[in-house]
């Protein structure tokens, strides 16, 4: 790791894959180094005190609806609002650690996303109990891409022995 943003150097010439960077990761998900573990207990604690917050937030909101007393229907209404909306958002998010959202199914969720902010913050803090939020996914696709690397390094030089020599 010889860049400042933790990405590794890659030698110079070579032209392989390189590790996608995790939100505040950096690529130090790729060998547990560099304080992953360190990183991983922080974005755990700080997801957690933002979801605390955020739902202090929200109570404050309800209680200006309580006292604003505009009536039973639309103070259900906000709360079962607000609960769905976060209940969906935390699927959504959860999701998105594991697999490639579509981008024109994401931009056309983001209300919703926004409205279920606390599910989101979940998602985040379970997941970072588990491992980098993301980690899994960027794992498969630099395996993947290494394993095509090689593959196609291998299959342009092959082995020198077993070639045939022009006369």
């Amino acid at each position: 790791m010889s860049e400042k943003n933790g990405t590794p150097a890659t030698p110079a010439g070579s032209t392989g894959p390189r590790p996608e960077p995790l939100r505040f990761f950096g690529t130090t998900w790729v060998d547990h180094d560099h304080g992953y573990t360190t990183r991983r207990i922080a974005v755990s604690a700080g997801s957690l005190a933002a979801t605390a917050i955020s739902c202090l937030v929200l109570r404050f909101a309800y209680q200006g609806i309580e006292i604003a007393a505009i009536g039973t229907f639309v103070t259900v209404l906000v709360v079962v609002m607000f609960a769905v909306c976060s209940a969906l958002a935390f699927r959504h998010t959860w999701d998105g650690f594991t697999k490639r959202t579509d981008p024109h199914r994401h931009a056309s969720l983001r209300g919703l996303l926004t409205i279920g902010f606390v599910g989101s913050l979940l998602a985040y803090f379970f997941r970072s109990l588990i491992e980098a939020p993301g980690e899994k996914l960027h794992r498969e696709e630099y395996e993947t891409a290494r394993e095509q690397h090689e593959t196609r390094t291998t299959r342009r030089t092959g082995n020198p022995s077993k070639k045939r020599r022009r006369t």
